[in-house]
Order: C-alpha cells, then sequence, then structure tokens
C-alpha cells in the first residue's frame, strides 16, 4: 500500500522560505515520478512541481524562479524549496506519486496523493 506523508508546512512572513518534504512508502517500484500541488482556498488544485526518479524537472512557469523540487531516491522522500514566498502561495500543498515514469502536470496521473499541509504566507 501507497502511503505520502507530507511536512515542513507552517506560517510563514513574506519573503520567508519554507523547505516541504514528503515521504513515500509502501508499493514496489518506485521509480515513477513525484509531484507537488497545491490548493488555494476557493480555488481548485493546481499543478507545482514533479521530478522523475532520474532527475528530469517540471516546474510551473510562474514559480520557476521561486521554487525548486528536489529528490532524494535513496530515502524515497521528494522535498519542494519555496523562497520570497508571497500570500499568494498560501494553500494546502499536496505531494503525489505518478503512474508514469515521466513528468505530468496532469492530476489524473497521480493516483496516490498524501493528506496535504498548510502553508500560510501572511502580509
Amino acid at each position: 500500500q501507497v502511503q505520502l506523508v507530507e511536512s515542513g508546512g507552517g506560517l510563514v512572513q513574506t519573503g520567508g522560505s519554507l523547505r516541504l518534504a514528503c515521504v513515500l512508502s509502501g508499493g514496489t517500484g518506485n521509480n515513477y515520478a513525484m509531484g507537488w500541488f497545491r490548493q488555494a482556498p476557493g480555488n481548485e488544485r493546481e499543478f507545482v512541481a514533479a521530478k522523475t526518479w532520474s532527475g528530469d524537472t517540471a516546474v510551473k512557469t510562474s514559480l520557476k524562479a521561486r521554487f525548486t523540487i528536489s529528490r532524494d531516491n535513496a530515502k524515497n522522500t521528494v522535498y519542494l524549496q519555496m523562497n520570497n514566498l508571497k500570500p499568494e502561495d498560501t494553500a494546502v500543498y499536496y505531494c503525489a506519486r505518478s503512474k508514469l515514469i515521466g513528468t505530468s502536470g496532469a492530476q489524473r496521473d497521480y493516483p496516490y496523493w498524501g493528506q496535504g499541509t498548510q502553508v500560510t504566507v501572511s502580509s
């Protein structure tokens, strides 16, 4: 049974940084892509970033300058480093494991999801 557990969310002031972590357990052949999504109040969940086992990366264009995704395959952990945070980054951030090897921004390609971690950026 695949499980994803996120951590690292919290309250931060505008301009601050946070690093989210997501640990993957269970399942077999965990060389699938991993991704981060977020959902702000009143908005649909949106793609943030994804990274393959081999290191290929995709990041939402508008976030590339501030967000970085990394992955430690030995620890089955994916990270999201978020810098220069803004109030509009406030959302629940979800980690997900893809059914694909390559990156994808489509939620339908991610059958496994974590419970989410709240990130709140105060102005």
